[in-house]
């Protein structure tokens, strides 16, 4: 039996666990109590990396489709089809006649994430898209207008904090998000433990209402109204204090003025929320000695996304939360994007816009809401041919039935992945990557948003089987491939790619670490926890550093970096970004309409599970196995008002299509609000995953609508989706 010190990639909580193998069999998962930032916490989904490394329903070859059988062929046979299809396909018809899309995993992987985004450079098209627009990409807009960078996203500093207000997230079961923090249960706990207090506000009483002090239940969607009446009650009561970011901000006024209008009478009928208790929050919120406003996928994936994110950091910089210790800080991860190019195009907004729909793009990528009309439009720019990296839309994106009808009339389609899953069943080659106990490992992205600084490099726990490649080998090939013409700029390129290929990710990360800002820093700058640096390491931090100390290396709690952290043209905090700020007028039409909302339907929202990783895991028995998940919350009041009984089926429907699903009545949810897990529905034909089909459940978004977007991000508008139920 050999033991491998390692790191959990499935989340964004990077913890710390320990693999115990024998030859290529993985025998045990546990928690690592030596990590320097874990602790030893793990949940779930980290024991069953070892379900997947030993899935045979996992691809390991390159896989063709003719018809509805698949066939393995050589690497090499398969780079040359790709090619030949791709290079064909826009060589009639134009470089956006080719579209990619790239999901989650990609950036938890770090050979992915350093070489996938020379390969869409190489494909040379508009029409890029992620899943960043049907998560968080209100975050990041909100965070490139008010601080200059899409991953300047302030992160609660929860170890220190007083008071934890949360709109819209779910921690305890999301183990933190755009806020990295594993053990976050003991973490929130100890806030309450050292006298603080959690709010939470969330249409559903969440396993993390369960550990605050106060829940609020609110209307889906209605975040920015309840923010706006809080900001109100901070000017109105003369509580603000913006403390030194004061002597760098700018527009303080103009949100003052915008604020003047939306009192907390004024928006209880609205949000759901009573006005005392908006005026309480806000007091308490205020009063504290260290406090911080955070908010996740409640306030992104909505109609209001964008200004919701924007009116949380409004907050924490208009009460002396920004920048200061137990309230919303910046990271500074050894390895900073910030400093560099990033991975989001440096923020730019806007420069293109979706061909039918006429929807904006940031950082490069076109919303993923628009990928279906883009597909069955015909005209100039029509796509053709779809790239898709470790994702899977058809459960993932907004109406994803009409997008699996769409991929059906695509002329070619490539997928970079390891199953035959909802969306690439519909491939014409899938080429698997080695898993990620094959890989080595470094969260570039992720201790971004940590709430401590740390960095951990994790060596691969087993060698590629034979014939396997690693995925930064396959998207180096193809890019190569793709890389077509002789002119200069093609042929400097041509030898960047090689040079990058030969160092592969240990060499760039370890290039990224030697630039970070760690670089000039001796003994006292880098504390190894339980690990042991090398003389030669200690000149700066660097990959020989990390691979010294298997545990992780602790960098220091979160440190005041303002204003020198600011990518603003200014270097100054933007505080009432022109765009953002004329968005409330779209906020204040919407809610002064007469029918807010339509007698007999009920409010849609999504919930996270701590067994489930968005579509990913539920072909593993272990995590699949027990009470039945992917059951219809509604509250016991709506469902007696609808003849309706616990476990009976439903049909669940909205605009664009229904389901049929298991009720269960609970008192948790808001009334008037129903809620469905995200990432199920695995019963579709075609789809090659034993276990996952054998508790297929029902997809969530058959439900949701791809057109309801937040206009001014393009984010995906899930929560809020109105549907009706009924008896079977």
């Amino acid at each position: 039996m050999t033991h491998h010190i390692s790191t959990c990639s499935l989340c964004e909580a990077m913890c710390g666990i320990v693999i115990e193998t024998e030859g290529d069999r993985v025998l045990g998962i546990r928690g690592d109590p030596d990590d320097t930032f874990s602790r030893g916490h793990i949940c779930p989904k980290a024991v069953a990396l070892g379900d997947v490394h030993a899935d045979p329903d996992r691809l390991r070859r390159p896989m063709v489709r003719m018809g509805t059988q698949w066939t393995d062929v050589s690497w090499e046979d398969a780079f040359d089809l790709v090619t030949e299809k791709l290079t064909a396909i826009q060589g009639t018809h134009g470089a956006n006649a080719v579209a990619v899309y790239a999901g989650n995993p990609t950036v938890h992987s770090l050979g992915a994430s350093l070489f996938f985004p020379e390969f869409v450079r190489a494909l040379g098209t508009k029409n890029r898209f992620s899943a960043t627009s049907v998560d968080q990409l209100p975050h990041h807009l909100a965070a490139v207008t008010m601080f200059g960078h899409p991953l300047l996203i302030p992160v609660p500093d929860i170890d220190h904090t007083d008071h934890l207000l949360i709109f819209g997230a779910n921690p305890a079961v999301s183990n933190g998000s755009l806020m990295t923090a594993p053990d976050v249960v003991k973490r929130l706990k100890a806030i309450r433990s050292r006298g603080g207090r959690v709010v939470l506000v969330d249409p559903r009483r969440t396993e993390t209402a369960a550990l605050a002090s106060e829940h609020y239940f609110v209307r889906p969607g209605a975040d920015a109204l309840v923010l706006l009446a809080l900001l109100h009650v901070v000017f109105a009561e003369q509580l603000e204090r913006l403390g030194r970011v004061a002597d760098f901000t700018d527009g303080v006024d103009v949100v003052r003025a915008l604020v003047a209008a939306w009192t907390p009478e004024r928006v209880e009928p609205l949000a759901g929320i009573s006005a005392s208790a908006i005026r309480t929050m806000a007091r308490e919120f205020c009063a504290a000695p260290r406090a911080v406003a955070y908010g996740r996928v409640g306030v992104s994936m909505q109609q209001f996304g964008a200004l919701s994110c924007w009116l949380i950091s409004v907050l924490n910089v208009v009460t002396n939360r920004l920048d200061t210790e137990g309230g919303a800080m910046f990271t500074t991860p050894a390895v900073d994007l910030v400093s560099g190019s990033g991975l989001y195009g440096g923020g730019k907004f806007g420069r293109w816009r979706s061909r039918v729909r006429g929807l904006p793009e940031f950082g490069g990528e076109l919303p993923v809401a628009v990928l279906s009309e883009e597909i069955e439009t015909a005209g100039d720019g029509q796509v053709r041919a779809l790239v898709t990296h470790a994702g899977n839309p058809v459960l993932s994106t907004p109406n994803g039935a009409r997008l699996d009808r769409a991929l059906s009339g695509l002329e070619f389609m490539v997928s970079f992945d390891l199953y035959v899953n909802e969306t690439t069943r519909h491939a014409n080659v899938i080429l698997p990557p080695a898993f990620a106990l094959e890989r080595d490992h470094y969260d570039t992205v992720f201790h971004m948003l940590a709430i401590r600084n740390t960095a951990k490099f994790s060596p691969a726990v087993f060698a590629p089987a034979d014939g396997a490649k690693q995925d930064w080998e396959i998207l180096s090939a193809m890019t190569s491939r793709l890389r077509r013409g002789t002119a200069a700029d093609v042929v400097r390129t041509r030898e960047g790619d090689s040079k990058r290929a030969t160092l592969g990710p240990r060499g760039l990360l370890d290039i990224g670490l030697r630039a970070g800002p760690y670089r000039m820093h001796g003994n006292d700058a880098v504390s190894a926890g339980n690990g042991a640096i090398s003389d030669t390491a200690m000149k700066g931090l660097s990959l020989a550093a990390l691979e010294a100390a298997p545990h992780g290396i602790d960098l220091g709690a979160l440190q005041p970096c303002l204003p020198d952290r600011l990518r603003t043209e200014s270097k100054r905090i933007a505080l009432a970004p022109p765009m953002i700020v004329a968005d409330v007028a779209r906020l204040e039409q919407a809610y002064s309409a007469a029918d807010v909302v339509t007698i007999g339907t009920l409010s849609l929202i999504g919930r996270r599970d701590l067994r489930s990783n968005n579509s990913w895991m539920h072909n593993s028995e272990r995590l699949a196995r027990g009470k039945r998940r992917c059951t219809l919350y509604m509250h016991s009041a709506d469902a007696a008002a609808r003849g309706l009984s616990d476990g009976a089926r439903v049909c669940v429907s909205s605009r664009v299509g229904d389901v049929v699903v298991e009720l269960e009545t609970t008192d948790d949810i808001m009334p008037g609000v129903v809620s469905l897990p995200h990432g199920w529905g695995h019963d579709r034909a075609g789809v090659r995953l034993q276990v996952a089909r054998a508790h297929a459940g029902v997809s969530i978004n058959d439900l949701t609508d791809d057109q309801r977007v937040d206009v001014l991000s393009g984010n995906a508008a899930f929560s809020g989706t109105r549907v009706t139920v009924t008896a079977t």
